[in-house]
């Protein structure tokens, strides 16, 4: 069930924001007087066809939902009618040529508002923004920061719940800045300066209060209750899920941190382990497997841990009236547009790993797990996407809109349009820049599925 959701979301998920896309060169180009003569959505074989409007443009459903295009009357793809040169897209000027491509990466940026602004003014849920633990050794401590702070605010940005400013944490790390943190403790507010620079940016993804900073919120301690058994050490000895280990050999474990910390001081040698099942208490023993972790040897007898649903005494939900909703929805597709041009900036200088770009089947993971969580989180993951796919087709790749761009650049300043056979070099280096760019991510899906 959990795999044809994953398909199902992933196919919503493009076929929205592909005609989110597709629709705004339409719609700009039909407002601008060009002839549209097609509006397909995916590629490849017609699945389905009619056509609308006075100018009986054909309406497309393709069998490949990999993308989409709007086809334009042009004399350069066909012989055009005196009466119709007129609005002929080569015939347009410039600044018409510029807006119709444009139109496209813009609609995503506008669709990422007005999803976000639905999910502001309809309620957010989250969790309070309290400390729970500060890791050893992290940027965290070095700052200053204890259990039981109560997270206020990071340069002026309030903390409504924990997550909540992790993406301009994230913009700033990209930038090794210092900011400061308001916090409470013990009913006084004080600020916390953190320097951001000793930020591993390989390593932290969306995680930058944990893996990055060292900050972890208040979350009840999870009981060492079996959550699901993979092939290994525990499937082998008997383990079930919802099995609650109690002992390991004369230690008595009481929470799932004590249960991970014994088995990973235990690489190769032999443990029992004592459970409760149905009521009833039982024992096994097992060999944890040696796995290289960190730069050392630790244990792994491949279970996860049951996560039973977060107590409502922690839980937080916050929504905005309909003008700071939308203010907010701005300025989440800001800072987000601004967090995708730094990564890209990142790869190309090489300070952070191509290993962060994602493929389809990663996509298509997200889109399951959001949509699974709730139409909220399938929202928001629809305008973080549709945000990387308005700023990536913005980019000066030919065959992209962004390539357009610069065609129409080259020809604004030579005062003529680029020669055909210039175009088509450009066109082939396109496609083998982003052939190449779909090879990685694909390379880097498979990595994380093994």
């Amino acid at each position: 069930m959990s795999f044809l959701i994953t398909i199902l979301a992933f196919i919503v998920a493009l076929g929205i924001l592909v005609t989110v896309h597709e629709f705004g060169h339409y719609w700009v180009a039909k407002k601008l007087g060009v002839k549209v003569l097609r509006f397909s959505i995916g590629f490849g074989k017609t699945l389905w066809k009619r056509n609308f409007g006075s100018d009986n443009t054909e309406l497309v459903i393709a069998a490949l939902p990999l993308g989409g295009y709007v086809k334009m009357l042009d004399e350069n793809e066909g012989e055009v009618s005196e009466a119709e040169k007129s609005r002929a897209f080569n015939r347009q000027h410039i600044a018409v040529k510029v807006a119709v491509v444009t139109a496209g990466p813009a609609f995503n940026l506008l669709f990422a508002v007005l999803a976000y602004w639905v999910i502001n003014v309809s309620g957010i849920e989250g969790i309070l923004p309290d400390v729970g633990d500060v890791a050893k050794g992290s940027i965290a401590e070095k700052s200053g920061f204890k259990a039981g702070d109560k997270l206020l605010s990071v340069d002026g940005r309030t903390f409504l719940s924990w997550g909540q400013q992790r993406l301009y944490l994230l913009t700033r790390s990209l930038d090794k800045d210092t900011v400061i943190f308001e916090i409470e403790r013990s009913g006084i507010n004080k600020n916390i300066e953190v320097d951001l620079s000793g930020i591993n940016l390989n390593k932290i993804t969306s995680s930058v209060m944990g893996r990055g900073l060292g900050l972890y919120p208040y979350l009840p301690p999870l009981k060492a209750i079996v959550g699901m058994v993979m092939d290994g050490p525990a499937k082998i000895s008997g383990l079930k899920k919802g099995d609650l280990i109690s002992r390991i050999d004369a230690t008595n474990i009481d929470n799932w941190s004590k249960l991970v910390e014994i088995i990973q001081a235990s690489p190769g040698k032999k443990i029992s382990l004592t459970y409760i099942r149905d009521g009833y208490e039982k024992k096994t023993s097992l060999l944890p497997e040696s796995i290289a972790s960190n730069g050392k040897v630790v244990g792994r007898i491949n279970i996860t841990p049951y996560v039973p649903p977060l107590p409502e005494e922690i839980k937080v939900k916050y929504k905005y009236n309909i003008v700071d909703g939308f203010i907010e929805a701005a300025n989440n597709t800001y800072v987000m547009s601004m967090l995708t041009l730094k990564m890209l900036y990142k790869m190309l200088t090489l300070e952070i790993s191509s290993k962060n770009i994602s493929g389809p089947i990663t996509i298509a993971q997200y889109a399951g797990y959001s949509a699974e969580a709730g139409a909220d989180k399938f929202l928001m993951f629809l305008a973080i996407v549709s945000i990387s796919l308005g700023i990536l087709n913005l980019l000066p790749i030919p065959v992209l809109d962004g390539g357009h761009l610069l065609y129409y650049l080259i020809e604004a300043i030579k005062g003529s349009p680029l020669s055909d056979n210039a175009m088509y070099v450009g066109q082939q280096l396109g496609i083998l820049m982003l052939l190449g760019l779909m090879i990685l991510a694909f390379y880097n899906d498979i990595l994380r599925l093994i």
